[in-house]
């Protein structure tokens, strides 16, 4: 084990899902109530670790998906919806033994759980979904120009800005030191293949399930815009839509503690209801 802060306890176990060995930290937490935590491209299972000690009822569930973090990198690259999917069933199985769950995802993790909560409605008890819409067109193809190592940190943060990165602290979330110097975690040959297979209309998936959904929209967001955030949160039922004006793409990294009373108050809405 290891802390985070005084008496919060954090335990990193690890599980196998196919050829792969995936990793994921287990925050603890009261109550039988279990939030998986899915984070965004580059990012790792520690990005909500300021969140999750603070969310009251919950068992709390941070997993490091295939290619990020401490979970194995795929050698034939196979960064597929339905990889990722398998994942996230395999998670459920293996380590809840087939347990309902809340989902909280960003960016990829968010889109990863609501194609989760349409395939495997039963397994589902309600989403967070943090700034990534149905019409996904994105573009991280400067990931392969990056090192995999950098003498030093100010040269790897050099690097990430000369490559337009417009969050840097959420890409520094997956950067390690080791003994030839400053690096990422995460696959990054692997990275412009997931962006390609998540980039598509995926209207089908987000108005399939029906589980009680919160949407996160950052104002200042490249990925989002207002328009269809509004139009998601109009068009399927049971769905509330958080628009915080002043941040961007990581709501949760630009206004921690409002994400905090958003999300806490989701949630005490959710248990409310069982």
């Amino acid at each position: 084990m290891f802390q985070f802060k005084e008496n919060q306890r954090v335990t990193r176990k690890y599980f196998q899902s196919g050829p792969l060995q995936l990793s994921y930290l287990d925050y603890g937490g009261e109550g039988s109530n279990v939030l998986l935590m899915l984070h965004g491209h580059m990012g790792d299972a520690k990005t909500f670790s300021e969140l999750a000690p603070r969310l009251k009822g919950w068992r709390v569930l941070s997993l490091d998906q295939r290619g990020h973090g401490w979970s194995d990198h795929p050698s034939d690259r196979d960064y597929t919806r339905e990889s990722y999917l398998q994942d996230i069933y395999r998670f459920i199985q293996s380590e809840l033994h087939g347990q309902q769950v809340t989902i909280l995802g960003h960016s990829l993790g968010g889109a990863n759980a609501y194609q989760f909560a349409a395939k495997y409605p039963e397994l589902v008890q309600a989403l967070v979904i943090e700034d990534i819409g149905v019409i996904i067109n994105s573009d991280m193809s400067f990931t392969e120009t990056l090192p995999n190592h950098a003498g030093s940190l100010k040269q790897l943060r050099d690097l990430l800005t000369k490559s337009g990165v417009k969050s840097m602290d959420y890409f520094m979330e997956s950067i390690f030191e080791d003994e030839t110097g400053w690096g990422f975690r995460t696959d990054l040959r692997g990275i412009t293949t997931s962006v390609q297979h998540i980039n598509g209309d995926w209207w089908k998936d987000w108005m399939t399930s029906i589980c009680p959904s919160l949407l996160i929209h950052g104002g200042k967001s490249f990925v989002l815009d207002k328009d269809q955030a509004e139009l998601m949160a109009e068009r399927r039922a049971n769905t509330k839509l958080a628009h915080f004006e002043g941040c961007g793409h990581g709501v949760h990294l630009d206004d921690p503690e409002g994400y905090y009373v958003t999300v806490a108050a989701f949630l005490e809405e959710v248990l409310a209801q069982r």
